[in-house]
């Protein structure tokens, strides 16, 4: 099978820090990112990566796991960094992260899942979802999305950003959408959990409808070293309505862990 493609930025920073690796969210691209990096750059080399068919990522044709997803962003890794890295994810980017943890442990050193789920509910909604994608194009999502990802008053407050965030969902490719889907619908690491010792850092946006708090116990209760945090206000895409408050909880837990 085909590696799944994926896209980094180029990282920027301070010469010789550590490299902070971020993850993105279903249908957004490295953008969803943008206003947390500069709070991040200040300590930390980083760079961003885009799914399949998603931002500057090539599009997908083969079907592949949230697994495999791993696996690609794992090379990426190694192609710019020697030794372990810091890892923050939002949603499927959490949750490659925690596939990361499981599959290739030496990588990360410490890693926070942002808005995420170490299984994301029902399998046939996302089955559903592909199909719906497949016929009527990740368009037809804009409305529905921007009910889960943004809390009541944030569009208002953030309209540019948001914005931008919706057309990165109508924009990406059909197909490689659809595929991410089936991934989802594969994906649990529930079980598994209890094998990650690295410290976990598992971040939850309050009015989350998509990977709520008890996802986030999950996680933190369920490996070896984790904790949790609460973005105030936020629902599913926290680092675009409050990046302040996530730089700072990224900040003070990647602190401590180094």
């Amino acid at each position: 099978m085909t590696q799944p493609p994926v896209a980094f930025t180029p990282p920027v920073g301070p010469a010789g820090a550590p490299l902070l690796v971020l993850g993105p969210s279903l249908g957004t691209s490295t953008i969803l990112w943008e206003d947390v990096i500069p709070a991040l750059a200040a300590q930390y080399g980083v760079t961003a990566w885009d799914l399949p068919g998603h931002g500057s990522a090539p599009a997908a044709s083969e079907p592949f796991t949230v697994g495999e997803v791993a696996d690609a962003v794992a090379d990426g890794i190694r192609a710019l960094a020697d030794g372990p890295v810091l890892y923050a994810g939002v949603s499927f980017g959490g949750a490659v992260g925690l596939e990361l943890l499981l599959r290739h442990p030496e990588l990360v050193s410490a890693a926070a899942t942002v808005c995420s789920s170490p299984r994301f509910g029902d399998p046939q909604n996302w089955t559903d979802r592909a199909a719906q994608v497949r016929t009527q194009g990740t368009g037809a999502l804009v409305t529905g999305a921007a009910g889960r990802w943004f809390a009541p008053g944030s569009i208002e407050r953030r309209p540019e950003l948001s914005g931008r965030l919706l057309h990165s969902l109508r924009d990406a490719d059909d197909t490689s959408y659809a595929l991410c889907c089936e991934a989802l619908a594969q994906y649990d690491v529930t079980s598994r959990l209890g094998e990650v010792a690295v410290p976990v850092l598992a971040v939850f946006g309050e009015n989350d409808p998509v990977s709520p708090e008890i996802h986030a116990r999950t996680i933190a209760f369920s490996v070896q070293n984790g904790r949790t945090a609460q973005i105030d206000g936020a629902s599913h895409l926290a680092p675009a309505e409050y990046p302040d408050e996530v730089a700072s909880v990224l900040l003070d837990f990647f602190g401590g862990a180094r």
